[in-house]
């Protein structure tokens, strides 16, 4: 196995060898190589974008609703990292709030939606009402927008937490019955899904082959 200076070596010949077989290659009509466009190519993608001004600022928030389903916050959010990164040009502070309230009037943006959605996500795939709040919180939904979606994660608590245990073969869907041990790590991992206490104890506490009868 040759040492490390053989292997810088070999990496130093390769490189020469890329770049002769780059200079050999024919050129274009514009009389430039591939290595030389390939270096051009490079120039360009780092050349620094222009600061936003009004008009680009919008387009970029039309762009990001288009293509992602989100909130006001997460279009904030997302607006001040482009203008971190590009700067400002105009005179007067970018209206980042009164876009993103554009954007809701004109129907690109509906925060209660888009947490119905999430929170019936979260449902289907077995996750608690806890885990509903937390997602609602990190995508900066609002009290009253959350409203339904809290109330959707109550109501569909008992069959997020069948799906669950049904995923995970705890409990009614175990192979065979858990012992102390076992039973509390299991335990452990639905209140992490963020399933109520009282629920995933009788969902994990229940014999193979015996699923607990639905509370209303």
């Amino acid at each position: 196995m040759p040492g490390f200076p053989g292997v810088i070596a070999k990496l130093f010949a390769l490189h020469i060898d890329f770049d002769r077989c780059l200079a050999d290659q024919p050129r274009s009509k514009s009389g430039s190589t591939m290595a030389q466009r390939w270096r051009m190519t490079r120039r360009t993608r780092n050349k620094p974008r222009p600061p936003l001004d009004g008009e680009s600022l919008e387009q970029l928030a039309l762009f990001y609703v288009g293509r992602y389903a989100t909130t006001r916050a997460k279009l904030r959010s997302y607006l001040t990292r482009k203008l971190r990164e590009r700067g400002w040009e105009e005179a007067s502070p970018p209206a980042i709030d009164a876009l993103a309230e554009k954007l809701v009037d004109l129907g690109y943006i509906d925060d209660a939606a888009f947490a119905s959605s999430r929170a019936a996500s979260l449902g289907r795939r077995g996750y608690g009402q806890r885990r509903v709040d937390q997602a609602l919180y990190a995508a900066g939904i609002e009290d009253e927008d959350g409203v339904d979606a809290r109330q959707m994660a109550v109501e569909n608590a008992w069959d997020a937490a069948l799906t669950f245990v049904r995923k995970r073969r705890f409990g009614p869907f175990a192979s065979e019955a858990f012992d102390r041990d076992r039973q509390r790590k299991a335990l452990a991992a639905m209140l992490r899904a963020g399933h109520p206490f009282e629920l995933a104890k009788k969902f994990i506490y229940a014999d193979p082959d015996s699923v607990p009868e639905r509370e209303d």
